[in-house]
């Protein structure tokens, strides 16, 4: 699963990176955990549209807001066939804009947090699901990331891993009028090992309530 990332990247990179005007002024995050708002883009069928949502999808029919800490990931295999990921598999896809995801890797009894990245330090796009959930005058657009097998990279630390889109990609996935699930699909694939790297980090990144730059820091670098 993918249960923490960060966003702490200048916003005139992220939007020339990914043709995005963005209108509200974004915040440097260290420490990105379920529950919490995260910067997304979508589109309308011709502009790419950025946008804060909160990290754990609520599909419109649920009755409790609390499911959605249950999906803040979706599995990639069987997207199309889960009733709560089906709709907005087909329709209301997006990218959920990071610099760097953690995992944990158990040594006994203890866990080590691990940064993932690319090499080259740009932030990258998560293949994403929104939904809106309406409830009264209340609206809360909510979102999940998709995973799928881990690659040389990430596999000594965890067997799975969220999909990173490559930027040739971005168009099909993001068009809500493209609905071709076998293509669809195929995108959802572990990315490139070779592109990307990872480090050990402090524990702070074990409390959500640690967003503070030194989550980013190697280990090895104190």
């Amino acid at each position: 699963m993918c249960g923490r990332f960060s966003l702490a990247t200048e916003q005139s990179i992220i939007e020339e990176q990914f043709d995005v005007l963005i209108q509200e002024e974004l915040s440097y995050r260290y420490n990105i955990a379920p529950s919490q708002d995260v910067f997304v883009i979508g589109s309308n069928g011709q502009d790419r549209i950025g946008r804060f949502m909160r990290w754990g999808l609520v599909p419109p029919w649920s009755k409790d807001l609390k499911i959605g800490y249950k999906m803040i990931n979706a599995r990639s295999e069987t997207i199309n066939e889960k009733v709560s990921f089906k709709t907005p598999f087909l329709k209301k896809r997006c990218l959920i804009i990071s610099d760097g995801f953690y995992e944990w890797k158990r040594n006994g009894k203890e866990k080590h947090p691990y940064r993932f990245v690319m090499k080259d330090r740009q932030p990258f796009a998560l293949a994403g699901l929104w939904e809106c959930w309406n409830k009264g005058d209340q609206h809360l657009f909510t979102c999940t990331i998709l995973t799928t097998e881990a690659n040389k990279v990430t596999e000594e630390i965890h067997n799975r891993m969220p999909v990173i889109l490559r930027k040739d990609d971005f168009y099909m996935w993001l068009d809500p009028n493209y609905h071709k699930v076998k293509e669809l699909k195929s995108l959802l694939v572990p990315f490139d090992e070779g592109l990307m790297e990872a480090y050990e980090v402090s524990n702070l990144v074990n409390s959500p309530s640690n967003d503070v730059k030194e989550c980013l820091e190697p280990i090895n670098s104190k």
